[in-house]
């Protein structure tokens, strides 16, 4: 009988564990196909507005700007709707299983050059951009709401957070890997990149809402009778805990942006590092940033999520530091000089993706703490005016970046040869004013409330 006992014991927990695997996993699959996109989509939609789409630096700028000011007014509706939704299957799953699939194919179409002037284009990148940054926010922002749902453990809620963006950085590193191999052969490369990442993001969607699916049924629901969007504001912007993981999140979030805008451009122009391996430098950050995201993972686990924020943002300003200093390519001299040149810039980037996965995690697993602190439990409305805030003041400030690169005098048709004046607004763009964000960060949460051991 004891003997039977322990074997039940053994099953059940084998079984435990099993449900905990497939829930990390299926949640961790949520993220790939929408961090596909937005990894492939943040390093290469600027060039390939520019030297392959044949758009002004301006008109490339403004065109980012369309598509981050389109999703940000998208999220409000999306996150009013996915509060009232209501099936079998919760309010979250219908809406990640249903823009899976056209969210995968805007993303195909997002890389087609089509005939015409760069008017034209432009036009036709303006629509597929709305197209396509619908079905995003349609897949991504319920899916991000889920956290606060599936668990009231802080603990549960970042490990959750963690498989979020290991799955999608994972997903991005192989969507930098695919772009390595095929933007060199110009648009029929970009065209084959759209296809097969589309693909991946339909595919991804759909595994995730199936993997869900037992756990969404049981999983904490918004309020059966909600109140007005009206009431709702004003709760959300009492909220004081809310105030700051959405300062936090805007200003650690811009800066990553910021960086991932003009990569490229400062490894080619400033650094004059050859097409291989500037190409190769975004992967190196991919999979620092997974290694990021376990390690304060780990550390908020044990020490807090505010001292592991901390300790990351460190790592992240001595990286600014250093890629502010560092010189240009010893093309003329040595192979010793060289190799000593891309170990410090490896390293550099290490450093970036190590410091710059708190960006991911730290203020998403503060965000259910603001959650919980609204009766109603509007996940989604607090979501959608989260995410809101988020892009429009990205899509404005990538919207200056362009503008500011034409003032200095950048031309994308000089290629690597720009002015001086440039080049230092380019290494300003990827050492002090990210430097400058995320030091803000740090200011805005000084104040965030100590809690107990299991909630901090």
């Amino acid at each position: 009988m004891a003997h039977c006992l322990y074997q039940l014991n053994a099953l059940g927990g084998t079984l435990a564990v099993r449900r905990q695997l497939r829930l990390y996993l299926a949640y961790g699959l949520g993220d790939a196909g929408t961090g596909l996109a937005a990894t492939v989509l943040g390093f290469y939609l600027f060039p390939f507005f520019t030297e392959v789409a044949g758009l002004s630096a301006g008109l490339a700028g403004a065109m980012l700007m369309v598509i981050k000011v389109w999703d940000a007014l998208s999220d409000p509706l999306i996150g009013w709707l996915s509060d009232r939704t209501h099936t079998a299957w919760g309010a979250r799953l219908p809406w990640i299983a249903g823009a899976a699939v056209p969210l995968g194919l805007c993303f195909a179409a997002m890389w087609w050059v089509p005939y015409g002037t760069p008017g034209q284009r432009l036009g036709y990148y303006s629509v597929m951009a709305v197209l396509l940054m619908t079905a995003y926010t349609a897949m991504n922002l319920p899916y991000s709401a889920l956290p606060s749902e599936l668990s009231s453990s802080a603990s549960v809620r970042t490990h959750l957070n963690a498989a979020r963006f290991t799955g999608s950085l994972m997903a991005g590193f192989l969507g930098l890997t695919m772009a390595f191999s095929l933007v060199r052969l110009g648009a029929v490369g970009y065209a084959r990149l759209g296809m097969l990442g589309g693909a991946m993001i339909a595919g991804s969607g759909l595994a995730c809402a199936f993997g869900l699916s037992p756990f969404a049924r049981s999983a904490l629901r918004p309020a059966a009778h909600l109140d007005t969007v009206w009431v709702q504001l004003r709760r959300i912007a009492a909220n004081g805990r809310f105030r700051m993981v959405l300062g936090l999140y805007l200003l650690l979030w811009y800066a990553l942006q910021l960086m991932q805008t003009v990569s490229l451009l400062f490894l080619r122009v400033v650094l004059h590092l050859g097409d291989n391996w500037a190409l190769a430098m975004p992967m190196v950050f991919q999979i620092s940033a997974v290694l990021g995201l376990w390690l304060w993972g780990q550390v908020a686990q044990q020490r807090g999520r505010i001292p592991a924020l901390r300790w990351g943002l460190t790592l992240w300003g001595v990286a600014l530091v250093l890629a502010l200093l560092l010189p240009p390519f010893p093309l003329g001299m040595g192979g010793v000089w060289q190799g000593l040149f891309l170990t410090l810039l490896v390293f550099t980037i290490m450093l970036l993706g190590l410091g710059g996965a708190t960006a991911f995690l730290i203020p998403w697993s503060l965000l259910p703490d603001a959650i919980d602190a609204d009766p109603d439990h509007p996940a989604g409305f607090y979501t959608a005016w989260m995410v809101l805030v988020q892009k429009l003041g990205i899509g404005l400030g990538i919207l200056v970046v362009g503008f500011v690169l034409e003032w200095s005098g950048y031309l994308a048709s000089q290629g690597v040869d720009q002015p001086d004046g440039a080049v230092v607004m380019i290494r300003l763009c990827i050492s002090v004013v990210p430097g400058t964000l995320i030091t803000l960060g740090l200011v805005v949460m000084r104040h965030w409330p100590r809690r107990s051991a299991q909630q901090i």
